[in-house]
This record gives C-alpha cells, sequence and structure tokens, in this order.
C-alpha cells in the first residue's frame, strides 16, 4: 500500500514531467540574483589589471600582486566567516555581502573621480571582494538546500552552471566594448550595479526562514576555524573529492599565464585570437550543464560525477603540442572546448553531490572551507608553476601540468554514496498558483 508520502512524490515528479521543472518563485528571484550579478563580474572582466596598468601605470610585478595576493589575503579573511555564517540566517548575509561588494567596489570609481585612487586602495578592495565572495558562495549553497527539496538540488545548480556560462559567452565582449568606449572604470560601476540588483532580488523573495539552532559555546574558539575541514576529512565521500577538485582546479588556472605568455609571445597570436580561444568554447560548458540531468537519470551520479570527472583531465596535456597559425588555434579551441564540456557536465553534479553528502547544520563551514582551499592551491600551484615555467619554459611546465592533471581521477570517489539519513527540512517553498504551459527548463 502506498504512503501519503510516496504518493506525494510520485505526483510531484508526474507534474514535473508534464509541466516543466519548476522550483518556485523563491528559487526564481534568486536564480535572477546570481545571473545579473555574474554578469556585472564578467563585464568587469579584467578591470583592476586595466585600471592599475593605465590609470596607476604599474608594473608586471604589482599587477600580478593584485591578482594573486587579493584572492589569498581574501581567502584567510574569510575563514572566520565560515563557522560565523553556519549560525545566522543565510538571506540576510547574501543581502550583506551583495552589499559589501557593492560599497567596496564603488569606491573605485569615486576615488578615480576624485584624482586620489591608489594601487593599495585596488588591493584592498580586491581583497574584500575575495573574502566577500567566499562568504556569499558558503551561506547561499546553505541556504539552497533549505530552500528546496533533495530532488531538485541537481536541477538547480544545473542551471546555475548553465547561466555561468551563458554569462562567461557575453559578458567579456560587452565589457571589453564598454572599456573601449568609456573606460575600464566604468565596467566596475556595472559590477557594483549589479550586486546592488542581485541585493534588491535576494530581498525581494520574500518568506520566512527558520533560525539555525543556536551554538553551544557562546564565543567562536579558534579551533572552531578548522571546522569544516575537520568534517571534509573525516568523511570517505567527501575528503577525495575535496583533493581532487583542489588540486585540478589550482593546476588548471596555474598554466593559463602561461598559456598566455606562449600564445601572445613566443607565437604571436593577436589578442583577438587568444580572447576568442577561450570565449568560444563556453558554449561547451552551457551544452554540459543542460545534458548534467539527463544524464544523471540514465546512468545515475556517481557514474556521471566520476566519468565527467575523469574526462575533464584527458585535455589540457593537449596544449603542450600548441603550434603556431589557424592550426593552433584550432587546436587550443577544441582542447577548450573539451575540457569546458566536461566541467559543464561535473560541475553540477559534484554540487549536487556534496551538499547531499554534507548535513545542513554543516554546510556553511564546509562549502567556506572548501572556496578557502581552492584559492589558497590556485594562488599557490601558479606561483610554482611561474617559476616552472621561468626554469623549464612555458610549453614544458603547461605539459607538466596536464600530465599531473591525468592523475586527477584517481582522487574521485571509488563507489557510490548515500545520502546522509538526517531529517529533511522543510522546503521554504511558497504554495505555487495552478501552472499553465511553461518550457522545461534544466
Amino acid at each position: 500500500m502506498w504512503s501519503g508520502h510516496r504518493l506525494g512524490q510520485l505526483r510531484g515528479g508526474l507534474r514535473r514531467r508534464l509541466l516543466g521543472h519548476r522550483l518556485g518563485r523563491r528559487f526564481g528571484w534568486l536564480w535572477g540574483a546570481y545571473g545579473t550579478s555574474a554578469l556585472g563580474t564578467w563585464l568587469a572582466f579584467g578591470a583592476f589589471p586595466l585600471i592599475a596598468v593605465q590609470v596607476l601605470h604599474a608594473g608586471p610585478a604589482k599587477v600580478a600582486a593584485l591578482s594573486s595576493a587579493g584572492a589569498a589575503v581574501g581567502a584567510v579573511v574569510a575563514v572566520p566567516l565560515g563557522p560565523w555564517v553556519e549560525f545566522r540566517r543565510k538571506r540576510p548575509v547574501l543581502i550583506a555581502m551583495d552589499l559589501v561588494r557593492f560599497a567596496a567596489l564603488l569606491t573605485i570609481p569615486a576615488a578615480f573621480a576624485l584624482g586620489v585612487l591608489t594601487f593599495l586602495q585596488l588591493l584592498l578592495v580586491s581583497i574584500v571582494v575575495a573574502a566577500a565572495d567566499i562568504t556569499f558562495r558558503a551561506a547561499s549553497g546553505a541556504y539552497l538546500k533549505t530552500l528546496l527539496p533533495a530532488e531538485d538540488l541537481l536541477v538547480a545548480n544545473a542551471r546555475f552552471e548553465s547561466t555561468a556560462w551563458t554569462t562567461t559567452i557575453i559578458g567579456p565582449p560587452l565589457g571589453g566594448a564598454a572599456i573601449g568606449l568609456l573606460g575600464p572604470v566604468a565596467t566596475v560601476v556595472a559590477d557594483a550595479v549589479s550586486y546592488l540588483l542581485s541585493a534588491l532580488g535576494l530581498r525581494a523573495m520574500g518568506g520566512h526562514e527558520q533560525r539555525p539552532e543556536p551554538r553551544e559555546a557562546a564565543r567562536m574558539r579558534a579551533g572552531d576555524l578548522l571546522d569544516g575541514w575537520r568534517y571534509i576529512l573525516a568523511d570517505a565521500t567527501l575528503r577525495p573529492l575535496f583533493f581532487n577538485t583542489a588540486l585540478f582546479n589550482g593546476l588548471v588556472m596555474a598554466a593559463q599565464p602561461l598559456l598566455a605568455v606562449l600564445m601572445l609571445g613566443r607565437l604571436g597570436f593577436a589578442p583577438w585570437q587568444y580572447g576568442l580561444a577561450f570565449a568560444a568554447p563556453a558554449i561547451g560548458g552551457l551544452l554540459g550543464s543542460r545534458l548534467a540531468r539527463p544524464l544523471v537519470t540514465r546512468f545515475g551520479q556517481h557514474r556521471v560525477l566520476v566519468g565527467s570527472g575523469a574526462l575533464r583531465a584527458v585535455w589540457p596535456v593537449g596544449l603542450a603540442f600548441l603550434g603556431p597559425g589557424t592550426g593552433g588555434l584550432l587546436l587550443v579551441v577544441g582542447v577548450e572546448l573539451g575540457l569546458i564540456f566536461c566541467c559543464g557536465v561535473f560541475n553540477p553534479v559534484h554540487a549536487t553531490y556534496r551538499l547531499e553528502r554534507t548535513a545542513t547544520d554543516r554546510v556553511a563551514r564546509t562549502l567556506s572551507a572548501w572556496a578557502v582551499t581552492a584559492k589558497a592551491s590556485t594562488a599557490l600551484l601558479t606561483a610554482v608553476w611561474g617559476v616552472l615555467g621561468s626554469l623549464l619554459g612555458p610549453r614544458t611546465a603547461i605539459g607538466l601540468a596536464g600530465v599531473f592533471l591525468l592523475a586527477t581521477p584517481l582522487l574521485l570517489p571509488r563507489r557510490a554514496a548515500a545520502r546522509l539519513s538526517e531529517p529533511e527540512p522543510a522546503p521554504a517553498l511558497e504554495p505555487e498558483p495552478e501552472p499553465g504551459p511553461a518550457p522545461n527548463r534544466a
């Protein structure tokens, strides 16, 4: 005999198949806020280095420090914020982080207009934005887990991933045009406004968010800062995935500056060709994110996670064979297209898997620790590969990164893991109106 809960699940599944997978008005506001801020970020892509070079006449060392030191120090600043976020309502934290980024970025055009902009201010703003980014990601993951039932998390993450790649495709060209017409400071204003609009969208969500259980100790202890890492390392399935993503992302990003040196320097590619080589393949991420849910439905979460995670590692080694001319450009486009397509499938499945394996009262700390480690490992590996590129040459260093990437699938979870057996919180969804025809968006 069917239970009422089981019948409800069957009705919900049938409704989603017939009418399209609708996640509710409140998720729509969250999704829209994410898309708005993501577009603003890509509009301003590269604005800080351009301001440093064109306005402040900074040299290569300062420009490199602006990118690496800002992210690394921001990650350190964000360490105590993970435990702090865990015991607070998440939506006010999301709004606060958007407003912090809005205010910090707005100081740059203000200082520029007054003629008092300095390199130190650029560095401090990059630190504040990096710390707020990590905190926002941790809070948004925890909020999403309470906003939607577990069976809808993959759909939601696939939509976020699809939006991320869409803004990657359209943002930089629009931002480049704006920089050409108005200068790089104008795109920083656009980025700041996008965070304000995101905060307004989150505020418009409405609804009630349950307050987390109060912490046992009145004050945060030094040991609390490591709670996220303890939780990850104690879990037999999260632990290998944690090391896999940190190593994979760090090695991929470490090779990018060397690839720029190789393409724009020794091989003589024009800047527009370099931009095209990385902008055009972003459509692979859009396609991959659209396929993530159908693939999981057919083959299962674990197979798709391991398969896409392994396949994304085989592409970068091909960049070591890059040559000049049209053939070289097509090689980069092909490698990046394959890599980004596999990442487009892997990322939403990975994000869902991670949320399912993390207890609700540990999500913010876990995601914060994950993001801090990702930024720190990327900064460290970028510095190491910069030295290797100087000693061995950029092509050899790129090939070495590709060889190490071939070993990263060994760190993927070897067996499927069940969801945590914890009581599911009631989804914070409001009653839906009677649905009309709607497109099936994944």
